[in-house]
């Protein structure tokens, strides 16, 4: 049986063809299939892949070749390197390094691949090979790329017991999960502690069944092959944070089994015994040679390997080895990238080297930069070399090693044993700092002018500009130390200063040259494009950050920057659309869709509708909830409360500056206990209830109101608080009041709608109580009046605010706030914070300066006129609410009854009730798919009762029996679906956004107009934004989540003036979505305190103080000794 048939181009030799050499002759090009040479490839791994891939695109315009690639894995190629992100997902395809199209869409004839099929056989004078199912493949070329197998201690008995695993392949893992059910609450072992086994240790502490997790290394530190013992040691201590147990310089003697020969314990070689019931080994790969052996290839005696010339030919001709199963001058390497870069040297020397000198496969660099368990661990260049001595000559050229040359050889000799060996010609510097969990180790020549190699923990960031210093062995231009103190900046990785040549994925060998060819020659257009042009990134994935940064540099050098438009429905930034708005006057969303948009009848997004929302109520204030504005504002707007994770609502009033009355604290309490709300006080001074029902919010509110209280603003992107501490108002060291003055701040600029949220502090001296220097706007009280800050804010990347204007008066305070925050308001883009937008300031901080104190713009004067237009049309939004009977219809849960369901269990915690944890996963049943047994049509609703339509659509919630269903209507159109989000199984998508996409349209369902279409709509859950399509073929889908889907039914207004809807019978839809049985409950997710709890609870407390303890009789000396002894944990 054969594959394909035999062709003349199987030769070895071939004559010229007309008197030509094909090589030369263009016309010849590309060759016809019965010339071109086949290349079979036996591995079908991510080294073999890396060929094919090199090879197809080098010889694209050629086609001399044809692929034929055979894999024993029932998978496509995927990716090794990440292995342990299967155990989130479960989806092999998901680790594919190329889709399976792209196998299928090569050009006809260049590649077939087999799965699922050994390579049983080489026969090198035949040229062909044997495979397990009887086939036979003939080959011009035969590339071995078969990687290798993972060790197993064969001499330790027990090592083939039940619970026994490798970490290797897919198979190998799924086992692994498989057998971890049968064990669950019991103890995992690890053997091996270098970058396997600790991959291995998080594949198993992912799988959340073992009670325990222990890694045993027989060395007395981690990654011992990679970093030196303080290095390892840092690494040990950070990963036993994370609740690995790591047991040092341990050996396995034996694996103990039980009659069923499963693992039971092991007992280690200096007798120690220890109880587990799975066991894997990663200590170790070999290299898979045995099919080389077999057809008589040469191969390694020591170590293993198929031996390979610096072509990578083997012993016989036209067979080539790549990757782990090779052996390069007696060495095998472990690493992907020296695998690839033979897969560089041989896909080049087969199509380029007729036109260019052959390349050589040369020492590898072994550099290597991995996150282990979240921990970020580099080593790069000749890391060893203090240890082992220098691999490169080059040190030797450089510096001598301190000790004398001694003519005579015999007395050198005699030195050597008398006075031990000559020491490495290097030098190391080191900085360890064990705070931060930072180490750095960078060796030198002993005349500091040659980096040589080094390693890092903690903070890798100098990783990428290191590596190429000691590939392209360049004389430091500074001091060595520069390289270390100079190294920890803010900020993400920068690619500026790199050169073409700098390798920035290590994994597949791309240079920063590679992705600037792809980006400049218009064949990659998105960050997507180029992992898929250059594999950079589709590795480890550590190198993401600078390939982002060097696509957006590029994008910018070519003048087609990555495009800040606000959303695909705009070809402008928010800073374009203010400008448009306020200039034009415009007052509604419809008119700037038409005014500014690219289509006029567009719906917009979730990401334009609240933008332009407050861009209007910026410029004119307008309430939120009236209908021209309603339909563009987020959850938290469109209710004028936070929603929380369950559904309800937390509720925030004012309280200005942190200063609030015993009366109102006293309003406070009564509220939350009438209607059972969850008390927190927040970081910035004033008090949050939880829980409210969107049904009681106006009722709350109306208490609130008459006690004097108003809006807290803590749902808008507005000022949140003004932070204080109490000053001169009672401390005995405030110099300035900075209660009065954060009172009149907050007063100030409360409800102004802004592009991100604000906020500020004052403190009233130095001591700096109310953190005013990590705020928006922050002021600190001086002998002189304040000294105003900006662009500080915590969060996710907190930054220190910035000196804007010292010792200012308290009377111009009020001036320079308003020009700063209204030039924020106008130029920021959408939701960014003033720290951001500073740093992205032309000049930063000393541009703005100019702008807002020297009035550089000449735009002061119109800047404050528009804050004093502003803040006063201030009226408190929940007082309008009150007193509005068709607002205060808004806040009902359904729209179809006045009943009211939970969308999630309480639990009582602390004496007060929250909601239960999230559920540990997605609702991922096909809802989309659900076949029913029969659909009816029902009256659901009076069409009136919907909020009145704007242009952005209106929605509201329907109960049936149990389940919860979301009714929409658009342009005219109903549209329903389930009010479950599967994500999180929460029952919000009512009250989500809507949103449309002018790049998709579906056929019309409107029988009176002809070759019309409706554009794609969906619906934004307003949890975590799934996009849920509402109509068309794929109607239920999620655009951004495949793993959920949600159920869509048929909708209609009839000329009674009722909304139908098309339904299955009452309790086979609550079988499907019934409230009662998606509602998360308590105990799905485990309690995160369980574990310390159960520690705190045998631990010795410190007993109240008494009141003997503060002396008596005795004297206070006396009781000072009685309580030291008595007091302990």
């Amino acid at each position: 049986m054969s594959w394909a048939d035999s062709s003349p181009g199987m030769q070895a030799g071939r004559t010229p063809i007309n008197g030509h050499d094909p090589e030369e002759d263009a016309a010849q090009y590309p060759k016809p299939a019965l010339q071109r040479k086949k290349v079979v490839v036996v591995g079908l791994g991510m080294v073999g892949i890396a060929f094919i891939e090199k090879l197809l695109k080098m010889d694209a315009k050629r086609r001399e070749y044809d692929i034929v690639v055979i894999g024993e894995e029932a998978y496509l190629a995927y990716n090794r390197v990440g292995l342990t992100s299967f155990f989130q997902h479960r989806q092999v395809e998901n680790l594919y390094l190329n889709p399976q199209d792209w196998y299928t869409n090569a050009p006809s004839g260049a590649l077939n691949y087999h799965l699922n099929t050994i390579v049983t056989a080489i026969h090198p004078r035949e040229k062909f090979v044997s495979t397990s199912n009887g086939a036979t493949v003939p080959y011009d070329i035969l590339v071995l790329a078969t990687g290798s197998d993972a060790l197993l201690p064969r001499h330790t008995p027990g090592h083939d017991a039940k619970g026994v695993f490798v970490y290797r392949t897919i198979d190998d893992l799924e086992k692994l999960i498989n057998f971890a059910e049968t064990v669950k609450g019991t103890t995992g072992i690890i053997v091996g502690g270098g970058l396997l086994g600790l991959e291995a240790a998080k594949a198993m502490l992912d799988l959340e069944t073992f009670n325990k997790v222990k890694l045993v290394e027989r060395n007395r530190w981690v990654l011992s092959r990679q970093l030196d013992g303080d290095a390892g040691n840092m690494v040990v201590d950070l990963v036993r944070q994370l609740g690995l147990d790591v047991l040092l310089s341990k050996r396995v003697g034996k694996v103990e089994v039980d009659e069923e020969n499963a693992v039971k314990g092991v007992v280690f070689e200096d007798g120690e015994r220890m109880d587990c019931t799975c066991i894997m080994f990663a200590i170790g790969i070999k290299a898979r040679d045995e099919l080389a052996r077999r057809a008589g290839i040469k191969c390694a005696d020591r170590g293993g390997g198929i031996v390979i010339n610096p072509d990578l030919m083997t012993s016989e001709k036209d067979i080539y080895a790549i990757g782990e199963c090779a052996s390069w001058e007696s060495q095998t390497f472990g690493l992907i990238a020296p695998g690839v870069e033979m897969a560089d040297v041989l896909s080049f020397n087969l199509t380029q080297a007729k036109v260019h000198v052959p390349r050589k496969f040369k020492r590898p660099d072994l550099s290597t930069k991995l996150k282990l368990l979240g921990v970020e661990v580099a080593s790069f260049g000749d890391f060893f070399a203090d240890r082992d001595g220098p691999k490169d000559l080059l040190v030797r050229r450089h510096g001598t090693t301190g000790r004398k040359k001694e003519v005579n050889g015999v007395e050198e000799k005699m030195k050597t044993f008398t006075d031990g060996p000559l020491p490495p010609p290097v030098k190391a510097l080191t900085y360890k700092d064990p705070f931060q969990a930072v180490y750095k180790k960078y060796l030198f020549s002993l005349d500091g002018k040659y980096l040589l190699g080094g390693m890092m923990i903690g903070d890798t960031k100098d990783y990428v500009k290191l590596v190429p210093m000691v590939k392209e062995k360049k004389p430091l231009e500074g001091l060595p130390s520069q390289l270390i103190l100079g190294a920890n900046k803010e900020g993400e990785d920068d690619a500026d200063d790199l050169t073409e040549e700098t390798q920035i994925c290590s994994c597949h060998n791309v240079t920063k040259g590679d992705v600037v060819k792809v980006v400049k020659g218009g064949t990659c257009k998105s960050i997507g494009d180029v992992k898929s042009c250059t594999k950079a990134g589709t590795g480890c994935g550590g190198c993401m950050p600078l390939v982002q940064s060097i696509f957006n540099q590029q994008m910018k050098a070519m003048g087609t920057e990555v495009l800040n438009h606000l959303c695909p429905h705009f070809a402008y930034s928010r800073a374009d659309l203010y400008n448009i708005i306020y200039v034009k006057k415009l007052r509604s969303f419809l008119e700037v869709m038409k005014e500014a948009g690219k289509d006029p009848k567009s719906l917009g997004c979730e990401a334009c509708k609240p933008t332009i929302g407050s861009i209007l109520a910026s410029l004119y204030n307008q309430h939120i909830m009236d209908k021209p504005l309603h339909g563009l504002q987020e959850t938290n707007d469109k209710f004028l409360a936070n929603i929380q994770r369950n559904g309800t609502f937390s509720v925030i009033p004012r309280v200005a500056g942190g200063e609030i009355t015993p009366e109102k604290l006293i309003v406070i309490g009564t509220v939350a206990k009438k209607y059972g709300l969850y008390c927190k006080i927040t970081g910035g001074q004033r008090i949050d209830m939880f829980g409210a029902k969107k049904q009681d919010l106006v009722d709350i509110w109306t208490e609130l109101v008459a006690a004097g209280m108003e809006s807290g603003h803590a749902y808008a992107k507005s000022l949140r608080t003004v932070k204080s501490c109490v000053g001169t108002t009672w401390c005995r060291y405030g110099i300035g009041d900075s209660v009065g003055m954060a009172v009149r701040l907050e007063d100030r600029y409360k409800s102004i709608r802004s592009p991100h949220k604000i906020k500020g502090g004052v403190s009233g001296c130095v001591r700096e109580c109310a953190e005013a220097q990590n705020k928006d706007f922050g002021l600190i009280a001086t002998d002189k009046g304040y000294n105003v800050f900006v662009g500080g804010n915590g969060g996710s990347k907190p930054r220190h605010s910035e000196l804007l204007a010292k010792d200012v008066p308290p009377d111009d305070v009020v001036p320079i706030l308003d020009r700063y925050l209204m030039f924020y308001i106008q130029t920021a883009d959408k939701l960014q914070r003033t720290a951001r937008w500073i740093e992205n300031l032309p000049g930063g901080i000393k541009y703005l300066r100019e702008v807002i104190l020297e009035d550089k713009l000449g735009i002061c004067a119109s800047l404050e006129q528009q804050m004093n237009d502003l803040v006063g049309t201030f009226f408190c939004e929940w007082t309008s609410v009150i007193n509005d009977p068709k607002l205060r219809a808004k806040f009902a849960q359904f729209g179809n009854t006045e009943e009211d369901l939970p969308g999630m269990e309480l639990v009582s915690e602390r004496g007060q009730q929250r909601p239960t944890y999230w559920a540990k996963e997605s609702a991922k049943d096909d809802f989309r798919g659900t076949k029913w047994t029969q659909l009816t049509w029902q009256p659901m609703i009076e069409s009136s009762k919907l909020t009145p339509e704007g242009p952005t659509g209106s929605s509201t919630t329907l109960k049936r029996g149990d389940t919860q269903l979301a009714l929409f209507r658009i342009k005219g159109k109903y549209y329903c679906t389930q009010q479950m989000c599967p994500h999180k199984r929460s029952f919000v998508l009512s009250d989500g956004l809507i949103g449309d996409d002018l790049s998709s349209s579906f056929p019309s369902s409107s029988t009176t107009i002809t070759n019309n279409t409706d554009p794609k709509l969906w619906i934004s859950c307003p949890n975590h934004k799934r996009n849920f399509t509402l109509n068309g073929s794929s109607s239920g889908t999620c655009i951004n989540d495949a793993d959920v889907s949600i159920a869509t039914f048929p909708a209609e207004e009839r000329d009674d003036g009722l909304v139908y809807v098309q339904l299955p019978p009452v309790e086979e839809l609550d079988g499907v979505l019934g409230t009662a049985k998606w509602m998360v409950r308590r105990g799905e997710t485990e309690d995160p305190f369980r574990k310390m709890d159960g520690l705190l609870k045998g631990m010795k407390a410190r007993r109240p103080v008494r009141r003997e303890d503060l002396g008596g009789e005795g004297g206070a000396e006396s009781g000072r000794g009685e309580r030291g002894e008595r007091m302990d944990w």
